[in-house]
């Protein structure tokens, strides 16, 4: 469904992005995470046909960005970060005109409307001058006219961002039911957000992809590696003093007090006993040992930071 190829943008003397290679399915949804900074709003117009490249293509069900643009339009329904709304203009009003702009038959804008306000829970308020909204709904009615014309892709561009803790999960919502109808690439740097709405993440740094692959396969890209919750009644100061001479030992992540850690090993059974068997013989009171789940945040900063949050090795 969309292609990139050695996507390349400059600003001046700064590279914003490097050679950019990746491909997404029909039906996928994606989640392109990276900090700020990292390229993302700038893949985003590039494959929407809002900025040129300076090197390299995209294209979308087949049709290149910029050969053939009104064709990728059809195809694409957008949400930049900031909602490109008319606060003048009533909800019903606006999502007629941009369902005309994009082309939609005039005998079927009406129902395109209705489907449109039904999906995005705007129907209380489609006649509703825009500017007297809540920044909530004012970011429905930019999914709206994102989803107006039925798109084959939906490329939302942080659209959770500025938003309080209930409309972040009412727009999260909105996002799961669009799941199955629309091609969806979510640009966020929030990683909950990609984390309950994504199958499949690209990870972006510095303007080059680090990691693409699922959200599960992520979590174990070490292969061979995993992660022992363990809890202890007596503290460590040091857990490095004390199993760090273990060869499978990789990391040591200190949890809410020095009772709790997370160690990351490399190796099978042996590793467990050997742990466990010098926690116990040193006295410090084995409450649990357990495996714990490496999740999104801990991929994330390694990729990007280097490192692991909490980590002593």
């Amino acid at each position: 469904m969309i292609e990139v190829r050695d996507l390349t943008k400059d600003y001046g003397p700064r590279r914003a992005i490097n050679k950019l290679n990746f491909s997404i399915s029909k039906g996928d949804v994606v989640g392109f995470l990276g900090p700020n900074g990292a390229g993302k709003s700038t893949t985003m117009k590039i494959i929407t046909g809002f900025m040129a490249p300076s090197h390299g293509t995209a294209s979308v069900a087949g049709f290149d960005v910029f050969e053939n643009p009104l064709e990728v339009k059809k195809r694409i329904g957008y949400l930049p970060e900031t909602p490109p709304v008319y606060g003048d203009m009533y909800v019903r009003d606006y999502l007629r005109y941009v369902a005309a702009l994009k082309q939609v038959p005039k005998d079927k804008i009406e129902k395109a409307v209705d489907m449109a306000v039904e999906k995005t829970n705007l129907k209380d308020v489609q006649k509703r001058l825009i500017q007297h909204l809540s920044k909530g709904f004012k970011q429905r009615v930019g999914i709206a006219q994102a989803i107006v014309s039925d798109p084959e892709v939906l490329i939302l561009d942080e659209p959770t961002v500025g938003l309080d803790p209930k409309q972040v999960a009412e727009i999260r919502d909105l996002i799961k039911a669009l799941k199955g109808q629309h091609t969806i690439i979510l640009s966020t740097h929030i990683l909950p957000e990609v984390e309950a709405t994504c199958e499949k993440v690209i990870i972006i740094n510095k303007g080059q992809i680090v990691a693409e692959d699922s959200i599960h396969n992520l979590a174990t890209m070490d292969k061979g590696q995993s992660r022992l919750h363990i809890r202890l009644r007596k503290g460590v100061e040091d857990m490095k003093a004390v199993i760090g001479d273990i060869q499978q030992v990789v990391a040591f992540n200190s949890g809410t007090s020095q009772r709790e850690w997370n160690i990351d090993v490399k190796g099978g059974e042996d590793v467990v006993e050997a742990i466990s068997s010098r926690l116990v013989t040193k006295g410090y009171g084995l409450l649990e040992l357990s495996p714990s789940k490496v999740d999104l945040e801990d991929v994330f900063l390694k990729l990007t930071y280097g490192k692991e949050q909490g980590s002593e090795v």
